[in-house]
């Protein structure tokens, strides 16, 4: 068994990663850090054997071979690298970092502690992500040359961290992370120019109200991206154009509203409305059809990371790959506030 400690029992914490924790034989939750005694209260029902108020006898327990980083955006580099050196392996929750050097600091620290780092990108189980991949990887629509990709959505301020600044980052760095990198995975070439404007049409949030980030790559399609909390109507998740067709797919991945509902991402469900439109090309006219999702299992992530730890497997989600992503958020966040495009090397 390899022994788990779960830093913040929010969310993310209690929600996300314990639940998924949970279906992995081989992985065992031992401990969680949390001063909140309604989360601690949790974590007891829950049937976590120990709690902690402090970080740092969480990494006096030896019990703890891998600490899961569930807490706010601007905490996870410190702790991290506070962990990565006290000898843990480390899976840190969406966005790695809020800065590239905070990205390469970790990195740094897991090199040269000699231990796993990964970033909880789960979304790359997404099932729209996979069924958008599907569609291109079958020659559906030919070759893609824009994508326009957006969590664009109504919601009133939360007053909760992730309305601030300070512990969110920006607007970008929450449903932007993922989005940067399905399209980093999607077009598997490098990123030459990042663009962004984050508006602010309401003074909360404060991190904003919608952000659209443009990317160029080398030789590659146009690609958009876009969040927002102060969408009516919204936007559909994915519209992907190639010279011979195009994808539409409305609705979010089913896991997350499943997970909050029973805890098991087993009973997500893809509503009808929400599957993936394709226009194609059959018997040489313009068809269109309707594609049932391909089902993916965030479950897979931590499969991934025990297989890992245990057997030798291959990373599914490297630090490396995470830090790229954070590249891509750093320079949006310099581009919002300069007004010009970045630059990439």
């Amino acid at each position: 068994m390899t022994g788990i400690g779960i830093v913040g029992y929010g969310l993310a914490g209690r929600v996300m990663h314990a639940n998924l924790i949970r279906r992995v034989p081989g992985l065992a939750i031992r401990a969680v850090v949390s001063t909140d005694p309604t989360r601690r209260a949790a974590a007891t029902a829950d049937g976590v054997p120990r709690l902690y108020d402090s970080f740092d006898a969480l990494l006096r327990d030896d019990e703890v071979e891998l600490v899961v980083v569930a807490t706010t955006h601007d905490t996870h580099a410190s702790l991290a690298v506070r962990a990565l050196r006290a000898g843990k392996h480390v899976v840190v929750d969406k966005p790695m970092a809020v800065t590239l050097a905070e990205a390469d600091a970790m990195v740094d620290a897991a090199a040269a502690a000699g231990r796993m780092l990964s970033v909880f990108h789960n979304r790359r189980w997404d099932w729209d992500y996979l069924t958008v991949r599907r569609v291109i990887d079958e020659g559906l629509i030919g070759r893609p040359y824009l994508f326009e990709t957006a969590v664009v959505g109504y919601r009133a301020p939360r007053g909760t961290w992730r309305d601030e600044p300070t512990t969110m980052g920006s607007l970008v760095h929450d449903w932007g992370a993922h989005l940067v990198d399905h399209a980093l995975l999607l077009v598997g070439k490098p990123v030459e120019r990042v663009g962004c404007r984050i508006l602010r049409p309401r003074p909360r949030p404060a991190v904003g109200n919608y952000a659209r980030i443009d990317l160029t790559f080398a030789d590659g399609p146009l690609y958009t991206i876009e969040v927002g909390n102060l969408g009516r109507p919204g936007k559909p998740r994915w519209y992907v154009l190639g010279d011979e067709g195009g994808i539409v797919k409305q609705g979010l991945d089913p896991q997350e509203r499943a997970l909050r509902a029973t805890g098991s991402v087993d009973d997500a469900v893809e509503l009808p409305e929400e599957r993936t439109r394709v226009t194609t090309t059959v018997a040489g006219q313009p068809a269109e059809i309707v594609l049932e999702a391909v089902r993916g299992s965030w479950v897979e992530y931590y499969r991934n990371v025990w297989a890992h730890l245990n057997e030798g497997a291959p990373l599914a989600v490297t630090a490396e790959q995470a830090r790229e992503v954070i590249r891509v958020l750093d320079a949006a966040v310099r581009s919002d506030r300069t007004g010009e495009p970045v630059r990439l090397a």
